[in-house]
């Protein structure tokens, strides 16, 4: 039996002296990281031009001003490919954004608007319409499946649920097979006791991303723990709340937007080094990553650090090492990453593999001091040219029949 809840909606927390209520002309200078990530001096560079992101989601609004061209609805396969720009809570169109977004209109700019995404709408907390809606939309491992076979790089999943299922398992391996980068959330249950990190972020193969806010610490409603892999900006910035459509709510704060982010990070590098494999773009991720404690001894609350693909673009020979070794290989227990890089994909995932180490240098989710926590403050985001920010995409918390859930 699966429960589940969902947090839909605006969450108000730590001002940064923005206006309660957004305005579509205000909305881009609210996205406060766009300045200490140093997106336009990036944009000279790369933009993520010619790489594809596949957003697994609650759909995806192609028509708001900032999607228009922007989402390849015509590349969708037709066996996932039900009401797939009918976002049915405005969480996948948020994701969407902060990801492609081209700012159109007063809307949300993208880390990566060169880049492109492919929307997948799948059953989650959420959706209406009863049995037969649900059965008509298809489940996450369908998705991954999907976008396992077709030419996207990326694979975004800001969503999670806690119990590990065989069959998404088994579409996340067929995917890592494939040599695609999937990211995902590791939830927002961080002020909860059980402060669990969910599915598919805890599947090996999966980045998972945490939230921490504008100086560099984690968000407190940010999961913590062995699966987290990244840190990247998601608190006090504006993000649709509903589908209507109508107009941005300030303060969506979640994992979520951490997990896009660190997507358009990552189409950034892959943008600029179209012949790297997955491998190289992670490695890549994780050496940049601003982080005051050793690289050898990941955070539970901030892992590798935060995202920091300016580095990257700034150094022409940036050199991302091997291209058929997994950096995350112990973690991941396996070596589906490592083969994809220099053999043909197989056509079925491989035997399962252990699960992620979670107990190898990490910190202690109950540790304190800023290596732990809290990085460096300002000097964690600003001087060292990364920012991290905290998500939430909750408010009002919403029960729903299922466990998994948009973060």
């Amino acid at each position: 039996m699966r429960t589940l809840g969902a947090a839909v909606g605006a969450l108000a927390v730590a001002s940064v002296g923005f206006a309660p209520s957004a305005a579509a002309d205000d909305v881009q200078s609210k996205q406060w990281y766009l300045g200490p990530m140093q997106a336009e001096q990036m944009w000279k560079v790369s933009t993520g031009e010619g790489v594809k992101v596949a957003v697994i989601d609650s759909g995806v609004k192609a028509d708001t001003p900032s999607l228009k061209g922007q989402v390849l609805t015509d590349e969708v396969p037709r066996a996932v490919a039900y009401r797939a720009t009918d976002d049915f809570i405005g969480h996948g169109t948020t994701m969407a954004e902060l990801i492609v977004g081209t700012g159109a209109g007063g809307g949300l700019k993208g880390l990566a608007p060169g880049a492109k995404v492919v929307p997948y709408r799948v059953e989650l907390g959420g959706l209406k319409g009863g049995a037969e809606e649900r059965k008509r939309t298809p489940e996450p491992e369908e998705a991954i499946r999907a976008a396992a076979d077709s030419d996207a790089k990326i694979i975004n999943m800001s969503f999670g649920g806690m119990a590990p299922l065989p069959k998404e398992e088994e579409a996340i391996k067929y995917a890592a097979s494939k040599g695609k980068l999937l990211i995902a959330a590791v939830g927002n249950d961080g002020k909860k006791s059980t402060n669990s990190i969910g599915y598919p972020a805890s599947f090996s193969y999966v980045v998972g991303v945490s939230a921490a806010d504008e100086q560099g610490t984690v968000s407190k409603f940010s999961s913590v723990g062995g699966y987290v892999d990244f840190a990247a900006p998601g608190q006090d910035f504006p993000g649709w709340c509903d589908a209507s459509f109508k107009a941005y709510c300030d303060d969506m704060n979640g994992t979520s937007s951490a997990t896009a982010i660190t997507s358009a990070s990552a189409a950034l590098i892959w943008s600029a080094h179209p012949d790297w494999t997955v491998n190289q773009v992670t490695r890549a991720l994780i050496d940049t990553a601003g982080r005051s404690w050793p690289k050898k001894n990941p955070s539970t609350y901030l892992g590798y650090g935060a995202v920091r693909p300016r580095l990257v673009l700034a150094d022409r020979n940036y050199d991302p090492g091997p291209a058929d070794v997994d950096p995350l290989a112990k973690e991941n227990g396996g070596d589906l990453l490592a083969k994809s890089a220099s053999t043909p994909a197989s056509s079925a995932p491989s035997p399962s593999q252990p699960p992620k180490n979670t107990s190898s240098g990490a910190t202690s989710a109950a540790a304190s001091g800023v290596e732990s926590s809290s990085g460096s403050g300002n000097a964690l985001w600003i001087a060292l040219g990364a920012v991290a920010a905290v998500l939430v995409i909750g408010g009002a918390a919403v029960a729903f029949t299922r466990a998994r859930r948009v973060r």
